[in-house]
């Protein structure tokens, strides 16, 4: 696998802007480093690598997007102007035309938030759920599977993450490696660093799609644009740099691009409750 040493330049982008269309210009497999330093990893396809890590990556991916999992929807203003012209539910019409619809699931550790009435650290209320319980089954695997092949192909990242939490006790990790995990449907996310992370740890993500473009990581801090296509990787420290995700366009009908991403909160640190 090759190097790709990662340079800072100068950028226009700002924090919460929407992400515009870029082409991508990372394609290849490679060791992300800064001032000669691993900070991430990119595989473009992992069914080079693994063949059980693809087939439950494929498995959580239909699950997700199946009725057994619970969801919490982002519905785009057009589904919702097409629901009330049609005089039928919102609900209705998502279940007729998914497409038109942006939604998430959260699994494992979720931190207390007294803005919406959550007091103290819990756990995703998707657990509760049994039709979930192989979307929970195959994420797992995507979690474990993923990270023994951090170690195989890049050890530095996978100690970097392993000393990343071995601050967070076992009740609050979501497996070993990670705290929580949320799956994106066609969701492009504006520009943003993610915070509340653990300074130190990585995200994994996974990405599945079809009949779709775009959907791709910028890092505008690198000019580094990483495409994103059906079963690739990204290992990528989210805490560190603003990103955005570039706009996402269907070819077809029912066309998407999920993502299905592991992180590690630092709500969680030595947290005791």
């Amino acid at each position: 696998m090759r190097t790709l040493e990662l340079h800072q330049v100068e950028h226009d982008k700002e924090m919460g802007k929407d992400c515009p269309f870029i082409e991508p210009n990372v394609f290849d497999d490679c060791l992300l480093t800064e001032e000669g330093k691993p900070i991430g990893m990119y595989i473009r396809d992992i069914s080079k690598y693994d063949t059980k890590l693809t087939q439950l990556l494929t498995i959580a991916n239909k699950e997700f997007r199946s009725d057994r999992v619970p969801k919490q929807f982002l519905d785009r203003q057009q589904a919702i102007d097409a629901a009330n012209e049609a005089g039928i539910p919102l609900s209705k019409f998502r279940a007729m035309d998914g497409g038109c619809s942006q939604y998430s699931t959260i699994l494992g550790s979720v931190p207390k938030n007294p803005r919406l009435r959550r007091m103290f650290n819990g756990y995703s209320s998707a657990h509760t759920e049994p039709k979930a319980k192989t979307f929970m089954k195959a994420m797992m695997g995507c979690s474990q599977i993923g990270m023994l092949l951090i170690k195989e192909l890049a050890p530095d990242l996978y100690g970097t993450q392993m000393n990343a939490i071995k601050d967070v006790e076992d009740k609050w990790r979501y497996g070993k490696y990670f705290t929580s995990s949320i799956s994106n449907y066609n969701i492009s996310a504006p520009y943003h660093r993610d915070s509340r992370n653990i300074v130190g740890s990585l995200n994994i993500i996974y990405t599945k799609r079809a009949n779709s473009e775009g959907g791709c990581l910028n890092v505008p801090e690198y000019g580094a644009t990483f495409e994103q296509p059906d079963n690739s990787l990204l290992v990528y420290p989210a805490w560190k740099n603003m990103h955005g995700v570039t706009p996402i366009k269907e070819h077809a009908e029912g066309g998407y691009r999920n993502s299905l991403i592991f992180y590690s909160i630092k709500a969680f640190l030595n947290d005791k409750a």
